[in-house]
């Protein structure tokens, strides 16, 4: 069973930063893309963020270009979420998904084509 597991949310002012990770236990984590999602209470799930699985390319949801990165530690099968600037509009359970393909290319954000996903993480951002 793939493990994704959320960390790193929590409560911040407008303005300030968090940083958010996710770690799945699968060897196979290197070879596929990863990303990130967000839903707000009473909202559909929202594309954040994607990285291929060599970390060369990444996709952005509009809402955070220029805000947030997202990167990767093959290494240490750990994705990152880097949130600067926050607003209270960024608030929301954030949650880490990994690719249903393996070696996929380009970058989707399409949430249907993510097959696992982690348990969420609540970042809140107060104005």
């Amino acid at each position: 069973q793939v493990q994704l597991v959320e960390s790193g949310g929590g409560l911040v002012q407008a303005g300030g930063s968090l940083r958010l990770s996710c770690h799945n236990s699968e060897r196979t984590f290197s070879s596929f893309a990863m990303a990130w999602f967000r839903q707000a209470p009473g909202k559909e799930r929202e594309f954040v963020a994607a990285i291929r699985w060599n970390g060369d390319t990444t996709l952005y949801g509009d809402s955070v270009k220029g805000r947030f990165t997202i990167s990767r530690d093959n290494a240490k099968n750990t994705v990152y979420l880097q949130m600067n600037n926050l607003k209270p509009e960024d608030t929301a359970v954030y949650y880490c998904a990994k690719d249903s393909s393996e070696w996929r290319f380009p970058l989707t954000s399409n949430r249907y084509e993510y097959y696992w996903w982690g348990q969420g993480t609540q970042v809140t951002v107060s104005p």
